[in-house]
């Protein structure tokens, strides 16, 4: 019996510790992610209420800070258009169209032109097609989610918004930042695609979640304690 109850008490014990180590990491985490996320914010509005720039062409990218504004102006190359799949927009999945621009001095940005819902699969997209003539673009700089290691496939699709990798597929040199679009003139003739909107300013639920961890964690560590002293006082005969 004595034997039986040291085995119950140990295991409780480490149960209850790893639970409440493996809440209190989890905490941990919603609140490094609450720190990603003020200092996301903090860039959008430090880079957001910079004057715009003027995109003349690639190389004079010395301000293209992320979430800085910006305009160019050129043409669209629409049978270079991509798809950066599987992007959600108001909570309907879809993907963004991602169309090269054709800047003065040759080279081009990458202009996310906005989102199309999911079952417009194939480039280019044929119910969001932009202006023929040339077109002056506002936006501003949206982060390059890629390291050059993903390109678009055979259809066109590429999985994430990878700059250097899809430019691999372009036969012109290709601005370091893309560019998202907030409005265009003239404008898009249709409905689609619909423009991707500044991120959010806010710090999301990450400090609650990370309370209801470090909250589970004490409860894991108290309810050990009491299944202890209840199994102890069964043990004694203690009332």
């Amino acid at each position: 019996m004595r034997g039986s109850r040291s085995r119950r008490v140990a295991v409780t014990v480490i149960v209850a510790v790893l639970v409440a180590a493996t809440c209190v990491n989890l905490g941990l985490w919603q609140l490094r992610r609450l720190d990603e996320r003020r200092a996301l914010n903090a860039t959008i509005l430090a880079h957001g209420s910079a004057p715009p720039i003027s995109i003349d062409g690639v190389r004079g990218n010395a301000a293209a800070d992320e979430y800085r504004q910006a305009v160019a102006r050129g043409t669209y190359d629409v049978e270079h258009e991509v798809l950066v799949y599987g992007r959600g927009l108001d909570g309907e999945a879809g993907h963004y169209v991602v169309t090269p621009l054709l800047l003065p001095d040759g080279g081009a940005i990458l202009v996310v032109r906005g989102w199309v819902p999911f079952a417009m699969r194939s480039v280019p997209v044929r119910g969001a097609v932009p202006p023929a003539d040339e077109v002056s673009v506002r936006g501003f700089f949206a982060p390059d989610e890629g390291d050059g290691s993903v390109s678009p496939d055979a259809g066109g699709i590429v999985r994430i918004l990878d700059v250097r990798g899809i430019a691999t597929s372009l036969p012109y040199d290709v601005f370091p930042l893309p560019l998202q679009l907030a409005d265009q003139t003239p404008p898009q003739p249709g409905a689609l695609p619909i423009p991707v909107p500044l991120p959010a300013l806010s710090e999301g639920p990450h400090l609650s979640y990370a309370i209801q961890w470090f909250c589970f964690a004490v409860v894991a560590l108290v309810g050990a304690v009491i299944l202890l002293r209840r199994d102890r006082r069964a043990a004694t005969g203690a009332p």
